[in-house]
């Protein structure tokens, strides 16, 4: 790892931090949390936003001015829509969606769970979905809360990433796995 992205991840912690520290001072926690889900959602389903909010050649203004109105189109609470400002004043929105997965880490510390963030080939059923929950649950020891992708690049299996830890159980992996043992032979 490069010395940029251990500093770039340790001001998207301090962000992070920081903005729990607010929500908890205001008691809006239960709020900014889904704020920071809503806009998280937002930035994954455009590339064309992450890639406007990361550019060097927009103006930081121009930013501040597209992240607080995407906020306020979405309904977001004043707190998060302020924080969503001085983010890109402080010409940080580049980090932005690693700030709001920090945050979601934060929480689900401070109420006693894991963040998982689960990779599928195809979309889950709830059942599929709640037996992994239940094998994680099993495996870490305490309740799991669980984000969802797809990637078709998977050909099936899924991925689960906590903390630093990877279940690979994708079928692309077994393939990968197959082709280097038969090279091997």
């Amino acid at each position: 790892m490069s010395q940029i992205e251990v500093i770039t991840g340790e001001a998207s912690k301090r962000y992070a931090q920081a903005l729990l520290d607010l929500a908890c001072e205001s008691k809006s926690l239960k709020i900014i949390e889904n704020d920071v889900a809503n806009l998280k959602t937002i930035l994954l389903k455009s590339k064309d936003l992450q890639k406007a909010i990361s550019s060097p050649v927009i103006d930081v203004d121009k930013k501040v001015e597209v992240l607080t109105s995407i906020a306020k189109a979405a309904s977001l609470s004043k707190l998060s829509t302020q924080f969503i400002g001085t983010v890109s004043k402080n010409r940080r929105s580049h980090d932005l969606l690693d700030i709001l997965s920090f945050f979601q880490g934060l929480v689900a510390n401070r109420k006693g769970t894991q963040l998982a963030k689960l990779t599928s080939a195809r979309s889950l059923t709830t059942a599929q979905l709640k037996e992994i929950k239940s094998n994680l649950k099993k495996t870490l020891g305490r309740e799991v809360d669980v984000e969802t992708s797809v990637d078709p690049d998977l050909l099936g299996g899924f991925i689960v990433r906590v903390g630093s830890r990877l279940y690979d159980s994708s079928l692309k992996t077994k393939l990968e796995d197959l082709k280097i043992a038969l090279k091997e032979v």
